[in-house]
């Protein structure tokens, strides 16, 4: 008989991971089970944990986030994704949104077994996120909307609960704008570079035109007047060069290859060369042959802000920097120095718990005329039996799930005090917002070396090349990840006080990563807070660029932010004015205020009242 597995879905997981397999089309793919957000990166998926109940619910959602991961893998070209990838981020949303319903609708069409899988994600997302109680519009993303109007044209099945919300109100939207150009979607669902240029379209008939950014497939007039007496040469010269071309396209294994790549819209670069082969023999000797679509920028906040080499930035966890009896030994240290402050900062922390919690209860609406019996309320009905009962409704207070990040600086001038405080402040947060069911990032941000590292070296080894940008080997630290339990990271954050750990800041980046981070996440409402004592410095960038070089590309990060809104950005500055920078921020000039800042400040954006949060984070204005 054989023995029952250990863990009761141990089958079910390895039975999903073949399958995700299969339909992906790829057998090398790796497949993983985890607590961090779904994705995939190169040739491994990361899927939602099961637990060893195996509920329903989780099945249902591993099972339609595979899904929808092995069909993009199967029908998704990057190359041709990349040539018409617009360059605002609204546009780029919408064109992404597109992208992926045009993937699942593709492997609906074939299989459709992956519909209904789906399906219960797009529910289960919906349900999540709360787009069934949505009533305004605005509130309802316009991304969303748009994938869920191509998932909907192109297979014909209704949406689930909360998605059709979101599509009710914007179909109008779509239908008056972009009716015609929708039209055309049946014909070009099996050919990725035909849909995106349809979802170029889209996006110009909903006014993101000024996003798109310079069209593809627009022919270079240069390039077409010189090539124009070419041609005209090369009709005589080359006719056998032609036939030799033209019998190899008639091969009946290359039709075949051609035909079934076209249906399942794998556009490759390979593919792509030997697709142009017969114009390559056609262009004169020295002429240059077609190039690949330039590289993405290294920010997306500023497309002109060059790093000279990312080979030596590292993204480490905290535990990886240090051996676990020395990480023991660091927040031993750490907790003696602060001893004195953990009353007062407790103190703090509690009434935050308190303020939060109290938003979490709920409340009563009075006299309904149907629902719970109102007691309190009976003596009317003794004085005067002509009155009605009165009945009272229990309603749950607006609470949105929630991800708070704090960033902190670890650079050079941080060390000593203002390192501690933040260190036992971002600690004791962490604890109490978990307890408020509130899921809780720790990060921080130096460079590798002081004065370049690695970076300088190799620029040096190259010659010095002028303007080369950002100049020095970047180390941004996970603390404390979203999911993790405060109790295993407690002893990470006893790594700031390492000697030797805190040297440069590169603000912009780090900020950036940050958001990038956030919006991986599944909660309806992020939150970031920065904490900071200066401006971005590093001696190395400085060095060979202007003098504002880093400081812009923080500013045009925060703005990138701020304008997309998808994340709430607050800062405080230690010693240093940070309102110059952000527009919600506040500044302390004591370390020691940094405890009763970052409560309130957290607290204030749980306000209902507008007004009240704009008076918490310093704004002149109520946004």
């Amino acid at each position: 008989m054989a023995s029952q597995p250990d863990n009761p879905a141990d089958p079910f997981k390895k039975a999903l991971a073949e399958a995700t397999r299969v339909l992906a089309n790829d057998p090398d793919l790796g497949v993983t089970y985890s607590v961090d957000p779904p994705g995939l990166s190169n040739d491994n998926l990361r899927l939602p944990q099961i637990s060893r109940r195996v509920t329903r619910d989780e099945v249902l959602l591993a099972r339609g986030t595979a899904d929808g991961f092995a069909l993009r893998r199967r029908y998704h070209d990057d190359a041709t994704n990349t040539r018409y990838a617009p360059q605002g981020q609204m546009a780029r949303d919408l064109y992404d949104a597109m992208e992926t319903a045009r993937c699942e609708a593709m492997g609906a069409r074939t299989m459709p077994g992956t519909a209904g899988n789906i399906d219960a994600r797009i529910g289960a997302d919906a349900a999540r996120k709360g787009y069934a109680q949505i009533t305004d519009r605005a509130d309802a993303p316009l991304s969303v909307a748009a994938g869920y109007m191509i998932r909907q044209l192109a297979t014909g099945r209704p949406l689930p609960e909360g998605a059709d919300n979101v599509m009710r109100l914007w179909r109008e939207v779509f239908e008056g704008q972009a009716g015609q150009t929708l039209s055309n979607l049946g014909e070009s669902l099996d050919d990725q570079a035909a849909f995106a240029r349809i979802a170029r379209q889209v996006i110009d008939d909903l006014g993101y035109g000024d996003q798109l950014g310079d069209d593809p497939d627009a022919a270079d007039p240069d390039d077409e007047d010189q090539a124009q007496p070419d041609d005209a040469e090369d009709e005589t010269d080359q006719g056998g060069d032609q036939d030799e071309g033209e019998e190899a396209e008639t091969t009946p294994q290359s039709s075949q290859d051609q035909t079934q790549d076209a249906a399942q819209a794998e556009v490759s670069m390979d593919d792509m060369a030997e697709g142009e082969s017969g114009e390559e023999t056609e262009l004169p000797e020295g002429d240059a042959p077609l190039q690949p679509p330039p590289p993405a920028p290294v920010s997306e906040a500023d497309p002109g802000y060059e790093v000279f080499t990312q080979d030596f930035d590292e993204e480490i966890r905290a535990e990886d920097l240090a051996e676990p009896a020395e990480l023991d030994r660091l927040r031993a240290y750490l907790d003696q120095q602060l001893d004195p402050l953990k009353g007062a900062v407790g103190r703090l922390a509690n009434k935050l718990q308190r303020r939060l919690q109290a938003k979490q209860n709920r409340s009563w609406e009075f006299d309904r005329e149907e629902g719970i019996l109102d007691a309190g309320r009976l003596a009317r009905v003794v004085v005067s039996p002509t009155t009605p009962l009165s009945f009272k409704v229990e309603k749950d207070t607006e609470f949105r799930d929630t991800c708070v990040t704090l960033l902190l600086d670890n650079s050079g001038s941080m060390r000593g005090r203002p390192i501690s405080i933040a260190a036992i402040c971002a600690d004791i947060l962490a604890r109490t917002l978990e307890r408020c069911q509130v899921k809780t990032e720790i990060l921080g941000f130096t460079t590798r070396a002081w004065k370049g590292g690695q970076s300088r070296e190799r620029w040096l080894a190259e010659g010095r090349p002028a303007q080369p940008g950002r100049l020095n080997d970047l180390r941004h630290i996970v603390y404390k990840s979203a999911d993790a339990p405060w109790r295993r990271a407690r002893p990470n954050l006893g790594l700031m006080m390492k000697e030797g750990l805190l040297k440069e800041n590169i603000d912009g980046e780090a900020l950036e990563w940050a958001h990038r981070r956030m919006l991986s996440r599944p909660e309806s409402r992020r939150i970031l807070m920065v904490i900071s004592d200066g401006a971005p410095v590093d001696d190395s960038t400085l060095s060979v660029n202007p003098a504002n070089y880093l400081e812009k590309h923080l500013r045009d990060v925060i703005a990138m932010v701020q304008r997309r809104r998808a994340v709430e950005l607050i800062a405080i500055g230690i010693g240093h004015d940070v309102t110059r920078y952000y527009d919600r921020a506040v500044t302390i000039t004591d370390v020691e205020q940094l405890a009763g800042a970052m409560t309130e400040q957290l607290a204030g954006l749980f306000d209902s009242d507008p007004r009240k949060r704009a008076r918490v984070v310093g704004m002149r204005r109520v946004r």
